[in-house]
């Protein structure tokens, strides 16, 4: 049920999920979903929870192979310009991170997911890289969502490159 309400929050948004619309995308009984979550906010709050849990661990394995800048860099400009493999992710958390304005149980979660890949980040560059680069890749990713032409990789490459600093700096 849990898949299920992702992928309506993915279609409809936090404003658009019911719990009928998740009932049908699970292809459950209403009731089955009105017994586990007796709101919506229980339903999103646990959906949500699941999201950062399998969003952490995917965000954590991009990283694996980086042994250089460069692929730091590489890494980074996927992350920006990955298009529909990346789509539903990206969708999921400016869901997440919209509704978190109003629910302090998704502030958490979004706490919680910026801790943890700035810290994936930290351990390739430093704190402070990496709490601007989290920042820079937030604002980069979501124009990349809204954009109806998109950005040169070199223009995305040449903007992470300079919130890297210089290359000494940075993984070797």
């Amino acid at each position: 049920m849990l898949d299920a309400a992702l992928e309506v929050l993915v279609a409809d948004g936090v404003a658009g999920i019911t719990h009928r619309k998740v009932a049908a995308r699970a292809d459950v009984p209403l009731g089955s979903v009105t017994y586990h979550f007796a709101s919506l906010a229980e339903l999103c709050t646990r959906a949500f929870g699941m999201y950062i849990e399998q969003r952490t661990a995917e965000y954590e394995a991009l990283f694996t192979q980086v042994t250089s800048r460069e692929d730091l860099i590489e890494v980074l400009v996927e992350l920006v310009q990955g298009g529909p493999s990346r789509h539903r992710s990206a969708v999921l958390g400016f869901e997440l991170h919209l509704a978190a304005l109003r629910d302090p149980a998704l502030r958490a979660l979004t706490q919680e997911w910026t801790k943890s890949s700035r810290a994936v980040l930290a351990r390739l560059t430093n704190p402070e890289t990496a709490a601007r680069l989290d920042a820079l890749l937030e604002g980069m990713i979501m124009h990349a969502l809204l954009s109806t032409e998109p950005e040169p990789r070199e223009e995305t490459r040449a903007a992470i490159a300079q919130a890297l600093g210089p290359a000494a700096g940075a993984v070797t």
